[in-house]
Order: C-alpha cells, then structure tokens, then sequence
C-alpha cells in the first residue's frame, strides 16, 4: 500500500528538511534553557554537599548567608560542638568579589574555611590541600587559574596550591578556597586609609580619649580593627544522629538560626533561583507556542499547495481518514526529526554556555512527548482544510 506521506514529502523534501531544522533549531534552544535550571539547582546541590555539612548555623531570624547577611562571632562554635549528636563544626565565610589574575578580572566567590573541618574542598583534581594558616589558595578549576601562579584577593596576594571541580556558587561564579583568617581580613577588614580616619575619629573624641584614663583609646581602637566575625558555622552529625534534631536543639538552647542540609537546599532553589525559574518557565511557554504556530503553518501551507491533489483523492474515493492519516503523520514526521536536531544541537552547544546546562534524560523525555503533542495540535488546521475540500475541484480547476 502507497504512503500518502512519504509521497508527498519526497515530492517537496528541500522545504520539509528546512523546516524540521528549524524546528529542530528551536526544539534544542528550548532544551537548553531547561537544561540551564537544572543547572542552576545542580550547582547549588553540589556545592552544598560538597561541604561536608549536615547543619547550617546563621544568624538569628536570616535564612543564612546566600539569601541575607549573617554575621555571627566566631567562637559561636565552642557552644555548638559540645551539644549531643555533634561530630564536627567549623566557621565559614563567604565573599563574591573581583580577582586580578594577570591583565583580567575574574569574579570569584570566596569561602574563608579551616582546615580539617567542614567547609573545606570536598576533594581535589589537582594539586593539594591547604596546609599553611596564611596565603595558599584552591580554586576551582572554571577560573582558569593553575598551579603555583599567585592570584590577588584585596590586598593580599595566595598561591594556588589546589584545584577542584564543580564548585561554584548559586551564582554560578567559580569558587576559592582560603584560610578562615585571611578570608576574615578579606570581607571584614577596613582598608589602611579608613583604619587611620577611624583612630583620628576616636582620638578627636573625648568620651573615648579620657584625659587619665589610659587604655581607652587602644582598647576601643583594637576593637574596630579586630576580625572576629564569620558569616556560618557548618555542623557535621555524628553517625546514627538526626541533623533536624541537631538543628532544633540549636535553635532552642543557642538563639541561633540552624537548617539542615536539605532545608538549605530548598532556600537556595525555592528561594534565590525561584525567579529564574520563572522567567525560565515562562520562556519556555512562548518556545512551545512558537514551535506549535511554526509546524501549523507549514502543515498549513502544504496542504494549501495540493488542495487539487486531495480533491482528485476524495473523487477517485480515498476516505478522509486516510487524508487526515496523511497530515497527521508528516506533523509528527517533522516533531520527531525537529526534536532529534534539537536533541543533537542542545547537546553540542551546551558546553559553550557560561553557566552549567545539565540535560536529564527525563527532561528530553517530556520535550518529545511535548513536542508530539504540539505537531498533533498543529495538524489540526491542516486536517480541518483538507478535509472541507470538495472532490468536485478536481473537475472544475
């Protein structure tokens, strides 16, 4: 038995490949975008999990450091580790800022961490730890940084003695690892010429500078100067612990805010990359209407082209499931050889993006399925003309 299709599509093939690459075009920017969230929440995951920590503890009534400031002390720690089910806890600090690496800038986040504790790089592909309290770095791999070039974080110079892969931030920004203490100096310290305007500000002073009353003045001017702040102390539970448990005794006995790791995760996807998503979400809606009114019109306009052909058809008596069959299935033709370009082009060009495009198997899954279900819809109108042509054209054209 003839195909009606396969006829018909070799008869204008040149057209019909165009089309279905284009289609196919558009099929892979939508999947790109997709794989761009999935990206996004995945960084934010990994960089979680690869901290090491099952409890975050953040300043009172904040949702912790990536969604507002927090400041704790940092010796906030000493109290936490001796509660029951703690194993381990150490300070963090976060800064995003600028690092001059040669001619360029590079936009890094920063984390202050210690050594042996949690926050440290989950693990390394490169290089080794950091061993001395002062100006060893490791960073991650996107910076384009290597082993034993020295990079300039404020005013302090690091060598990079590690590198790591897949840490970055919610941002998406690669990320560096440094000592706790000059992380601390680096977010929290003042520069040379604002430390001199706040002495002369305290000396000029005299509820401060009390004539005899010595030590006022140095005590409050080392107070000022002094960096005693982290923004996170990071909990690991012992084996068999609850970290949710952990994480409500800290809230009722400490005045702290504590979230587990999981609670975490949904702050920093269901909170900070909630707008995205949305914006994602909703370009990915006109995608698919774009794609429906694409397929319609040309399912339209080649139905308008053989108008004559269906009418000699109906005359010599082809029912009109057959003629519908036959549009139906050049709509889905160019669904499933748009959709494989678009799986193909996704593919190839998503490496090329700044940002993490992570393309699940399931989210391909539910694009042909999506993209099926819109050639049908396309079809429609082609159906719908086709099928109200009447045979008696083919006598009268």
């Amino acid at each position: 038995m003839i195909n009606l299709a396969v006829r018909d599509v070799a008869h204008g093939i040149g057209r019909y490949v165009a089309t279905a690459v284009g289609l196919g075009l558009l099929i892979g920017v939508t999947l790109t975008m997709g794989g761009v969230y999935r990206g996004m929440s995945d960084d934010a995951r990994a960089f979680l999990r690869a901290t090491g920590a099952d409890v975050w503890v953040v300043q009172q009534h904040t949702l912790g450091p990536f969604a507002e400031a927090s400041t704790l002390h940092d010796d906030a720690w000493r109290s936490i580790r001796g509660l029951p089910g703690v194993a381990a806890v150490g300070n963090a600090t976060f800064l995003t800022t600028q690092v001059r690496y040669g001619e360029r800038w590079v936009r890094v986040m920063v984390l202050g961490f210690e050594p042996g504790r949690p926050g440290e790089p989950g693990y390394l592909v490169d290089g080794r730890p950091v061993t001395r309290s002062h100006y060893e770095a490791v960073a991650d791999v996107q910076t384009g940084f290597r082993l034993g070039e020295r990079v300039r974080i404020r005013r302090n110079e690091y060598t990079v003695v590690g590198l790591t892969r897949r840490m970055v931030s919610q941002a998406g920004d690669p990320m560096m690892f440094i000592p706790l203490r000059d992380a601390q100096e680096a977010q929290f310290l003042k520069d040379n010429e604002a430390i001199v305007n706040d002495r002369a500000r305290l000396a000029a002073n005299p509820r401060v500078n009390r004539p005899g009353v010595p030590g006022v003045l140095e005590a409050v001017g080392e107070l000022q100067t002094s960096n005693r702040s982290v923004n996170a102390v990071l909990v690991r539970v012992a084996p068999g612990a609850d970290p949710a448990e952990v994480a409500a005794n800290i809230k009722r006995w400490k005045r702290l805010q504590a979230f587990t790791s999981t609670e975490m995760e949904e702050i920093l996807v269901g909170t900070l990359i909630e707008r995205s998503a949305r914006q994602i979400g909703l370009f990915l809606a006109i995608l698919a209407l774009v794609s429906v009114a694409i397929v319609a019109f040309i399912i339209y306009t080649m139905t308008l082209g053989k108008l004559k052909e269906i009418a000699v058809l109906k005359l010599i008596g082809t029912r009109n499931r057959t003629i519908a069959a036959m549009i139906l299935q050049e709509a889905l033709g160019l669904g499933v050889i748009g959709f494989l370009i678009g799986r193909i082009s996704a593919t190839l060009w998503g490496p090329l993006f700044p940002r993490h495009v992570l393309l699940l198997v399931e989210d391909s899954a539910r694009g042909f399925g999506v993209t099926m279900v819109a050639c049908v819809l396309a079809s429609l109108v082609g159906i719908r003309m086709a099928l109200r042509v009447d045979p008696a054209e083919a006598i009268g054209g």
